[in-house]
């Protein structure tokens, strides 16, 4: 499987780009910079999908859809909105229209333009709150707690699967409260839920930040991040949870009437995640052999390869793990039997070992004898004989034993490439070699962009509850009270 399979050191860009195809997750479309998700891939993303959404509704938010299509004007009501998005949107502009036929019963076409040019949706914060001052007249509609699945379009030049592509999917919560500070509340609720849901479910470890001014979502009065730390030692947004303020209220007038019988503008959050999650769940686990995947999160946790020669072996092999395999799903745990006769077992454990499958059980007749299974793990590719007996309370402890093991590897590397630097020559060395760099700032936007013309390095997020720190900036030598995070980024 692995055949003419770049390692991380060689070439980690081909690396990933080539595991993402020869693993089945994805592979490039007909549409330039657009992605087919494959079954494989999709399944990942259905089981990060259905976790997020009940993680949404058990707090209280509801699930909605919004068109594709926004009238361009809607876009110019909010400055800096469609300043932040001008660059990557996609407009219709014409339609076809079928009119007529000619005396010869050929169809006629035409172009008609739009009265008014529609954009192909790059986020929904217009088209909804349009449709939120229709919804919400007093404190009795608050608040309103609304969540899309959806695809969403922003023109890309340089694409790759699923970090980057012309069109994605995603979620994207829109929120509506009668308060600052219940704005605000939520945005943290949806940031505390991204954070526990890379780490529990995806097995990553993540910081939680604020962005600079510079790159918070537009539109937004802050944004709070996840940010995760790649083994080629750049940074993944891996999440954003955004305060509006009133911006968007304002901008399409949404008032309610106060218990107090007063009209004023409601407060705002938006928030989301897409697939780029793909792209991180990919790149903080695997390794040279191919996908690494947390049980948690794995379409297939465990994989059953039967060793046989006779077909009779075969039958013998099938009924006990036919046996297994109902004690493993009574459990919940997702398991294949492949009993296909077209490849031989060689194959498939290299088969399933490039694509991530946690745990691998492989029987044989010896094995029917001696009451045995032999079970190699992925993520440590290490083999052991067990006893049948009581084989599904085994499994169902080592997939723990595996999510657990992934999210501390993972914790570990990102602590090895966290860095304290101080001096300007010291920061471009380090963030040339990658990793999370806390280095002090002075605050400024002018500081901000010149370290970036430098050395490509942004701010990453400056972590939630930053311990204060005196110190002298790191390019300007300005005072500063705290360090942030600053790493090239994805």
């Amino acid at each position: 499987m692995a055949k003419d399979f770049p390692t991380r050191e060689e070439n980690y860009a081909q690396w990933y780009n080539d595991l993402v195809i020869k693993a089945d997750l994805a592979e490039n479309s007909a549409v330039r910079g657009c992605m087919v998700i494959k079954p494989y891939g999709y399944a990942i993303w259905e089981k990060m999908q259905a976790t997020l959404d009940k993680m949404f509704k058990d707090t209280g938010h509801s699930n909605a859809y919004f068109p594709l299509f926004i009238p361009k004007s809607f876009f110019s009501k909010e400055a800096a909105h469609v300043e932040g998005f001008a660059k990557e949107c996609a407009i219709v502009t014409h339609y076809r229209l079928k009119t007529s036929e000619d005396g010869k019963g050929v169809v006629v076409d035409e172009d008609a333009k739009l009265e008014e040019e529609l954009i192909v949706r790059p986020t929904s914060e217009t088209i909804i709150w349009d449709t939120y001052r229709k919804w919400i007249q007093s404190y009795r509609d608050l608040p309103l707690l609304i969540n899309q699945w959806a695809n969403v379009v922003r023109w890309e030049m340089r694409t790759r699967l699923f970090l980057r592509t012309t069109e994605f999917l995603w979620q994207e919560g829109h929120t509506a409260h009668a308060t600052k500070d219940e704005a605000v509340e939520e945005t943290l609720k949806i940031l505390k839920i991204y954070s526990e849901f890379a780490e529990k479910w995806m097995a990553i470890p993540v910081i939680r930040g604020i962005k600079s001014p510079a790159e918070r979502f537009a539109g937004a009065v802050d944004t709070y991040c996840i940010e995760a730390l790649m083994q080629d030692g750049k940074a993944l947004q891996a999440g954003t949870s955004h305060f509006l303020g009133q911006n968007f209220a304002k901008a399409f007038d949404v008032k309610y009437l106060t218990k107090e019988n007063k009209l004023e503008h409601v407060w705002a959050t938006s928030w989301g995640v897409s697939t780029r999650l793909m792209g991180a769940l990919i790149m903080a686990h695997s390794d040279d052999k191919g996908l690494v995947l947390p049980p948690n999160l794995a379409p297939i946790q465990v994989v059953i390869v039967p060793i046989y020669r006779k077909q009779e072996q075969l039958e013998a092999v099938s009924e006990k793990a036919n046996v297994i395999m109902d004690a493993l799903k009574a459990k919940g745990i997702s398991v294949k039997f492949d009993d296909r006769d077209t490849h031989k077992p060689g194959w498939k454990f290299a088969e399933y070992e490039f694509k991530g499958v946690p745990i691998r059980l492989a029987i044989g007749p010896r094995d029917l004898e001696n009451g045995t299974v032999e079970l190699a793990r992925r993520d440590t590719l290490e083999k052991e004989t067990y006893q049948m007996t009581d084989i599904e309370n085994k499994v169902e402890h080592l997939l723990e034993q595996i999510q657990d093991n992934l999210y501390k590897k993972a914790y570990a590397f990102r602590e090895d490439n966290s860095f304290k630097i101080d001096t300007w020559d010291d920061f471009k060395e380090r963030v040339e070699k990658g990793g999370f760099v806390y280095a002090h700032w002075d605050g400024t936007a002018e500081t901000e962009e010149k370290i970036k013309d430098a050395t490509k390095a942004t701010i990453r997020a400056i972590p939630v509850d930053n311990p204060q720190e005196e110190g002298k900036c790191v390019f300007s030598g300005k005072p500063s009270k705290e360090r942030v995070i600053f790493a090239k980024a994805y």
